[in-house]
């Protein structure tokens, strides 16, 4: 049985206060693999800094110095968590045979790591982590999170349900990734559009170990409308689809009006004409805003700006931008 070399990315964004924790838990699991010979010994744990304002990439330079199993590569600005994680992959894509992308604040179950490279040796290209439940979760979050997940795949965007980025992927994978050139980069709906042969991995999430969430609930909206309008032109066919339906509204409400002066039913007043012009002014600023979503999207995406910059390792000083 081949022994494959494993590189475990982890996206690192302020993330001083729970680094030193996690950091030697990483460390172990990478051990742990090692001795059950499920991976060979040259595979690497590579922490991506995403230009954070603390002690994160001086805290991940010390690791790298005290193990050499652990890289470091730094982003030269903050690029947000699916660019720096884009960063880690590709880093790794000619370094390894697979990756294991994980979070850096301990949440994640590390004993699924076993399973995605045993799911790999059985002959699965990517393997999804997915949390089997959310009883942790508070009332809100959990409605919220699930929400985010159903709001994706109702707007034609394919996502593994609570399914974040934690997941392993073949080398062949990131090959295949490598060609999808968009600057809009929403990981979780393109890891599906790659296709080879998946599987899922569940496990119970744990809290945080320390510090704080990067995600909140803005983030998270953020995020689920990055998703859509990158992956998914249905909310165009929505507009186009309503539009239809309030010009056929329009035409009956035409006829009825027009028959009503015939018959000399029609009285003044200023109420329903008000409210007619504030519901359809208000479709239309909104019908424009989904519009110049998308249309901002095309004019980034024509810019071609780099996805990252790598502006300092703990291998060579290298600097790369892609």
């Amino acid at each position: 049985m081949k022994k494959p070399t494993l590189y475990i990315v982890i996206p690192c964004y302020n993330e001083e206060s729970v680094l030193p924790i996690t950091g030697p838990l990483f460390s172990d699991k990478l051990s742990e693999l090692e001795e059950a010979e499920l991976i060979a010994e040259d595979s690497r744990i590579l922490f991506v800094n995403d230009g954070s304002g603390d002690r994160t990439w001086e805290l991940i330079r010390a690791m790298a110095a005290a193990d050499p199993r652990l890289i470091g590569i730094s982003q030269s600005r903050n690029r947000g968590h699916q660019n720096s994680l884009l960063a880690g992959l590709m880093y790794a894509k000619d370094r390894c045979d697979i990756t294991i992308s994980i979070d850096c604040d301990g949440q994640d179950d590390l004993n699924a790591m076993n399973e995605m490279v045993k799911a790999w040796h059985d002959g699965c290209e990517v393997v999804y982590g997915v949390r089997s439940s959310r009883q942790t979760d508070s009332f809100f979050k959990r409605f919220t999170a699930e929400a985010f997940y159903r709001l994706l795949n109702r707007m034609g965007v394919e996502v593994i349900f609570n399914h974040a980025d934690y997941r392993l992927l073949s080398s062949r994978v990131l090959a295949a990734l490598e060609r999808f050139e968009e600057v809009n980069i929403f990981l979780r709906g393109m890891i599906p559009l790659v296709g080879f042969c998946s599987t899922s991995v569940y496990y119970e999430r744990h809290e945080r170990l320390a510090g704080e969430s990067h995600y909140p609930l803005a983030k998270m909206a953020a995020l689920a409308i990055n998703g859509i309008t990158s992956l998914s032109i249905r909310p165009i066919r929505f507009i186009t689809g309503f539009g239809l339906l309030v010009a056929a509204m329009s035409f009956v409400g035409v006829v009825w009006s027009v028959t009503q002066v015939f018959l000399g039913h029609t009285v003044p007043g200023w109420g329903s004409t008000v409210s007619i012009l504030c519901f359809f002014s208000g479709i239309q600023l909104l019908a424009v805003g989904i519009i110049g979503e998308y249309v901002g999207k095309i004019y980034l995406e024509t810019k071609r700006r780099p996805r990252y910059i790598i502006s300092e390792t703990t291998e060579d000083g290298k600097t790369e931008q892609l």
